[in-house]
């Protein structure tokens, strides 16, 4: 039976729009949107949005060998780290694929693992199947921790009122008390606005949801609950991919322009490593994820591509030499479609010309430098 969010019954006042998330037959329902999406968009790059995440699992290692077994198993360096840090990595398997897109928090008395919820069965079970000898205990908490996504320029004033302390930095994570109940806040920017997630006790999660409502409203910020469609539209646009959608487990890290991100290239062995090194200094992938941005955009009205379609080259329009993998309208560019897409190498490189079929014809796009459509948290994290 699919997972459901501790929000559901409180959330359905408000008469959400919902969907499904992952296979039909283990379907997480998520909320789309409550209705009013320019205005959950707008509170999210103005002020401060408040997301419902049942989608995400936790996985908590106990035990002191915990950081140095998980380094010598993620393309992450994590050794050397201190309590408070906060980290992106790749679980790959032998063959060098991603089995999970991981999220690693490093706390004084306990590490926790970020996961997509389908993917927590699986890596708990490949992880535990590399400990030996080691004071390490793997456990799936998914349904002891609840996650939600706290986004916007008010974001940081708001958790700082409410929970009495100045909230972490970029790549760190800390507790903070929240109305009594302990939340463990990371700083993770996927939106092009600061954004913090928030793991809580499942028990806590409506305690947790009033009293952000409530420093809020103490503070006069501008707090909106919103759905995926919202955050979905922020992240394309600040060049964020998401696993599952954009990449998936056939993929290599090489493909999804992730790995400055999450892997080390100096740091010792870990899974997987010899196909990533071999990859990054005597070849490339057959495919890439790149950026597309329209040719002529102001001509295209509401048009988007729908997920899937495939991308083809305008002077081989019969071979589809790519596929759109997430696609959206973006407000921050005056309307314009944008989307991502899994190209083949030889179309990946920055300035490409590449066309989508329409119903009524082909449309031009390019290859653009980088995933970014809109790169606001930059100017925003040097303001700090």
């Amino acid at each position: 039976m699919a997972r459901q969010s501790p929000l559901i019954e409180r959330l359905a006042e408000i008469e959400p729009t919902l969907l499904g998330y992952g296979p039909a037959e283990l379907a997480i329902p998520v909320i789309e949107s409550f209705g009013e999406l320019e205005f959950e968009y707008a509170a999210l790059r103005r002020s401060a949005a408040l997301i419902d995440q049942p989608q995400r699992g936790t996985i908590e290692l106990l035990g002191r060998d915990a950081i140095d077994f998980l380094n010598r198993m993620f393309t992450q360096k994590l050794s050397g780290l201190a309590p408070g840090a906060s980290r992106c990595s790749f679980w790959l398997n032998r063959q060098g694929r991603i089995v999970a897109d991981v999220r690693v928090l490093l706390l004084d008395d306990l590490v926790l693992l970020d996961v997509d919820a389908h993917v927590v069965a699986s890596v708990v079970e490949s992880l535990g199947s590399y400990l030996f000898a080691e004071d390490v205990e793997l456990l799936d908490a998914t349904d002891r921790w609840h996650r939600l996504g706290l986004h916007g320029p008010d974001a940081p004033r708001l958790l700082e009122v409410a929970g009495g302390t100045p909230p972490p930095k970029p790549d760190s994570c800390c507790k903070m008390d929240l109305a009594g109940s302990t939340v463990i806040v990371d700083r993770w920017d996927r939106a092009g606005e600061p954004g913090f997630e928030l793991s809580l006790h499942t028990d806590d999660a409506l305690t947790v949801w009033h009293a952000l409502h409530d420093a809020a409203e103490k503070a006069d910020i501008r707090l909106r609950p919103i759905g995926w469609h919202a955050f979905n539209i922020a992240r394309i646009e600040a060049g964020t991919p998401q696993f599952m959608l954009d990449f998936g487990p056939d993929s290599l890290p090489a493909e999804t322009t992730l790995v400055d991100s999450r892997i080390s290239m100096t740091k010792g062995c870990y899974l997987g490593q010899e196909i990533v090194a071999r990859m990054h200094n005597l070849g490339h992938p057959k495919q890439r994820l790149v950026a597309l941005r329209f040719d002529e955009p102001k001509t295209l009205g509401d048009f988007q591509p729908v997920t899937g379609v495939e991308v083809l080259s305008p002077h081989e329009p019969h071979e589809a030499v790519g596929a759109v993998t997430s696609s959206t309208i973006s407000p921050m560019l005056g309307g314009e479609p944008v989307c991502f897409a899994m190209m083949r190498w030889s179309h990946a490189t920055a300035g490409t010309s590449v066309a989508i079929r329409t119903g009524s014809g082909l449309i031009g796009a390019t290859v653009q430098e980088g995933l970014r459509f809109w790169p606001r948290i930059e100017q925003a994290s040097q303001s700090e």
